[in-house]
């Protein structure tokens, strides 16, 4: 399983157990609250309806006086009122009244005339000078029809004669527990749904991190020059990074000048025996050289010390690419401009031998001008060295999609096939025809570097036809 994967279902296991146990928790507290706040209103209620019934109990005019009057009133009232949303056209409120012995003397509803609730909690405790309330089923069968009852004392100086009880069902407040549960899941799940997308979002800022060093990982290991990955907003990932990126340049610096030591020794052997062995002749005693071999042997040695002067002086060209991982001064150049420039260079050169080339099609890259005319330049150097005497070399600039092909095709000796993997090895050459010696072999290295810094590829094969065609394609903005 992927890594932001992983990280993603972590995320959503811990963010939906959290919401679970968060939202269970609010929705087992709704309830309670609602019922809490209820009987707070109701205590209020039954000590204030006692204190107006007090009168009328204490003189024995329960059922003629003001207050039954007023409660049954109030039982037949519509209260036409929309409450948070719900509409409300009853009333819901019951009141009964029982005297000292617990026998019920008034109900609002009518239903408990005579009977005796002295048994009830609510009577039975407030008759005790306790806190009485209590909530009951009105069906046995129907668990949601509770009544919440909450009762006061009704006193003659600081004797209890008298209890009154409030009464009001708990479905009466169901609606508005239900709108609140309703409301709790609906914002529980959308902060669930952002939470999932932030989690999404945040496993795949990380991963994308993660995989962007890994990708920088594999190109190091598979030799590439690639540039050290950057990360906004992500100071761990970045020194991370540039640590990477500083191991990767000590270790190629240290293999580096290994290679090139042993490279470098290997080629200046020849040029140096060469030196050597005519240096000696020049000094040997005894020995009177006529005036042409002293000339031969100090043009010899003339010779050998350009050549190595040559190849100290490329290789110090490629080792100073090799360790760029990038572009300095880039900036649009016109293709077609710098192929004219190239091969009016080298014009002089071609002598008997012909360039030929169709209009160019207008190509602007980014670049650095100079080094893909020197990578150019090569090229056609090198199909120059290996056409004959009136030989053509064709030059062609092609366009598609979003990268340009420069195919160069010169009349020549096909490649042998021994020589084909090995062409863009450093110090590795063929005899030129013309005068059978060999290069510093370090032309096509540089031109390969050259080309891979601007993201581009450069290639050489056997053409069908006869002849060796180089194939340059460069990618466009």
């Amino acid at each position: 399983m992927r890594f932001s994967l992983r990280i993603f279902f972590g995320y959503f296991l811990l963010v939906s157990l959290l919401a679970a146990y968060v939202l269970s928790i609010v929705r087992d507290e709704i309830k309670p609250a609602v019922r809490q706040s209820s009987e707070e209103v109701l205590v209020d209620t039954a000590n204030l309806l006692a204190e107006l019934i007090q009168p009328d109990f204490v003189a024995g005019r329960l059922d003629a006086g003001r207050f039954a009057k007023a409660i049954k009133l109030f039982a037949e009232r519509n209260p036409q009122a929309k409450v948070w949303g719900v509409p409300r056209d009853k009333t819901f409120l019951r009141v009964y009244v029982t005297d000292a012995q617990g026998k019920v003397i008034m109900d609002s509803t009518g239903q408990a005339l005579g009977q005796d609730y002295s048994q009830w909690r609510d009577v039975y405790l407030t008759l005790r000078g306790q806190y009485g309330a209590r909530s009951s089923l009105a069906d046995p069968k129907n668990e949601l029809s509770t009544v919440m009852h909450v009762a006061a004392p009704i006193t003659k100086g600081k004797e209890i004669v008298g209890v009154l009880t409030v009464a009001r069902p708990n479905w009466a407040m169901q609606p508005f527990i239900d709108r609140s549960e309703n409301k709790l899941w609906r914002a529980g799940l959308l902060l669930l749904a952002i939470g999932l997308v932030i989690g999404a979002v945040f496993s795949w800022w990380l991963s994308r991190g993660i995989n962007k060093l890994t990708g920088f990982a594999l190109a190091v290991s598979e030799g590439q020059s690639v540039t050290v990955p950057s990360f906004t907003a992500n100071r761990e990932l970045t020194t991370l990074a540039t640590a990477l990126g500083t191991m990767r340049e000590r270790l190629e610096g240290k293999a580096y000048i290994e290679n090139y030591v042993h490279d470098l020794t290997h080629e200046l052997k020849s040029p140096l025996a060469g030196i050597r062995g005519a240096a000696e002749i020049l000094f040997e005693e005894g020995l009177t050289l006529k005036e042409n071999d002293h000339h031969r042997f100090t043009g010899h040695i003339r010779q050998e010390t350009a050549r190595m002067q040559q190849i100290v002086d490329r290789l110090l060209q490629l080792a100073t690419l090799e360790a760029r991982h990038g572009l300095k001064d880039a900036e649009p150049v016109d293709i077609a401009k710098l192929l004219d420039e190239v091969i009016n260079a080298l014009c002089p050169q071609a002598g008997t031998r012909q360039i030929l080339h169709a209009p160019w099609p207008g190509a602007i890259i980014h670049g650095e001008a100079f080094l893909l005319a020197q990578a150019i330049r090569n090229l056609l150097q090198n199909a120059l060295d290996f056409t004959p005497e009136h030989g053509q070399i064709h030059i062609e600039l092609t366009i598609a999609a979003q990268s340009l092909q420069i195919t160069i095709h010169n009349q020549g000796e096909p490649i042998p096939d021994y020589a084909l993997s090995r062409l863009f090895e450093r110090f590795y050459s063929l005899p030129r025809p013309a005068t059978g010696q060999k290069s510093t072999g370090l032309g096509l290295a540089l031109t390969r570097t050259m080309l891979e810094l601007h993201g581009g590829s450069v290639s050489l094969a056997n053409h069908t036809e006869g002849g060796v065609v180089a194939r340059v394609c460069l990618p466009m903005d």
